[in-house]
């Protein structure tokens, strides 16, 4: 035999091993068992909460706003204090305002005086006119029709400068009253009990009347701390499913080491729009929804504004049968004879009967894990509850989220640790 006859063989021989080692190794890695994390099924207390953002308020509040303009003079209380109702808060420059109200004074006294001499007149011109028209009835002759006229048309004009003065009267303790209305201004008192959560001027500063802009008018607000409230916002997706009186817990970043408890109290019927940037540059519009929430027993030193998190339970099970959120996964999957499916899950459409994307998980039985479809309920922080499709003390795979991901029917499983002493168990 030739020495390239013999290398030929030797080459062929190599080829036949290799393709026999790695045929070996193939079989030996397809039955080899995917390493996962093993759970029973079984019941516990579950509770589905809707968690939201927000701060703290006050229930009631009230913005000082002046009505007039004017320098401030005096402020008589500080940012922190508590002030009653009727409590007297700041002055305003009155000076202008006192001879507003002397003017107008003078102004009603020399109105009265002409409406006095105007009503004398009408008096004297209706006597005048009573005698021209008794000359007339007792003897014509001693009184010509003209007289007669003229004293109808003297008293006429009295009349109406009498009403003329009486509306000038009139005009003159209107303005005399507005001005008396804007000299009370100068002086502004508490509208309400409570503590002064924010002083926005100083003394010497120009209060000006905040009928334009809000912000710039502002002198101080009140706040009543009696009732607190934490209003946060709450999105589309999960505001449908909060009602009136749900229980609440809330966290308040200034007390981290205390949680606050509390009921919904109100549900705003209308969205708070706001714009939020994408990756893409494009804005798109997030819509949320104010929740009011009343704390039952607030900390005395709260204060307004404070940042807060809610917790607000929507719905409680005790005893649910239930699996890891992990553990649910999207399969095609399509039914075969006498698999108890979930009736709402059920397609009879042609469409229907051949394969369908339902949400299942992985059961294991003697090492290998089949997908099944289930129904589930409520969602707790870890668990769903499951209302169709398993049993209790069946065994599924709850983790890891990559082995769920890529795991098929009839794949070998085994557990890690207790995990697979747990499986052998089931």
């Amino acid at each position: 035999m030739s020495r390239r006859m013999k290398l030929g063989l030797f080459a062929g021989l190599l080829v036949v091993v290799v393709g026999v080692v790695m045929a070996l190794g193939a079989a030996k890695s397809k039955n080899k068992a995917v390493e996962v994390r093993l759970e029973q099924v079984g019941t516990r207390d579950l509770v589905s909460v809707v968690t939201a953002s927000g701060k703290i308020e006050p229930d009631l509040k009230v913005d000082v706003l002046s009505d007039i303009q004017g320098r401030i003079t005096k402020i008589a209380v500080k940012e922190g204090d508590v002030v009653r109702k009727g409590d007297f808060l700041l002055q305003i420059d009155a000076a202008i305002y006192e001879a507003a109200v002397s003017r107008s004074q003078a102004l009603v006294a020399s109105a009265q005086s002409d409406y006095l001499r105007a009503k004398a007149n009408q008096d004297q011109a209706k006597r005048a006119l009573d005698r021209s028209m008794e000359l007339q009835r007792t003897n014509s002759s001693l009184i010509t029709q003209e007289s007669v006229e003229q004293a109808q048309t003297g008293y006429d004009v009295a009349v109406a400068n009498t009403k003329a003065s009486q509306a000038g009267l009139d005009q003159a303790r209107a303005s005399l009253q507005e001005a008396q209305d804007n000299l009370r201004k100068t002086r502004i008192v508490a509208p309400l009990s409570g503590r002064i959560t924010r002083l926005a001027v100083e003394e010497g500063e120009v209060a000006v009347p905040g009928t334009f802009s809000r912000d710039v008018g502002l002198l101080m607000t009140i706040a009543d701390l009696s009732v607190i409230l934490a209003k946060v916002q709450v999105d589309e997706t999960d505001v449908v499913r909060l009602a009136d009186g749900d229980s609440v817990e809330v966290s308040i970043d200034a007390f981290p080491d205390t949680t606050f408890i509390g009921q919904v109290t109100k549900i705003s019927n209308s969205a708070q729009l706001t714009s939020t940037s994408t990756a893409s540059g494009s804005n798109d519009r997030a819509v949320d929804f104010d929740v009011e929430i009343t704390l039952r027993n607030p900390p005395k030193d709260i204060r307004p504004d404070l940042s807060c998190t809610a917790r607000i339970v929507t719905e409680t099970r005790r005893g649910a049968l239930s699996i890891p959120i992990i553990a649910l996964t999207v399969r095609e999957h399509q039914k075969v004879p006498n698999e108890a499916v979930p009736a709402e899950r059920t397609d009879t459409s042609a469409a229907g009967k051949a394969k369908k994307d339902v949400e299942g998980v992985f059961v294991v039985n003697d090492g290998q894990a089949m997908f099944r479809p289930v129904k589930v309920g409520i969602a707790g922080d870890e668990y769903f509850e499951v209302l169709e499709g398993l049993k209790a003390g069946e065994t599924i795979v709850a983790g890891t989220y990559q082995a769920i991901r890529d795991l098929r029917d009839s794949t070998k499983v085994k557990g890690a640790g207790a995990d697979s002493a747990r499986a052998k168990q089931s």
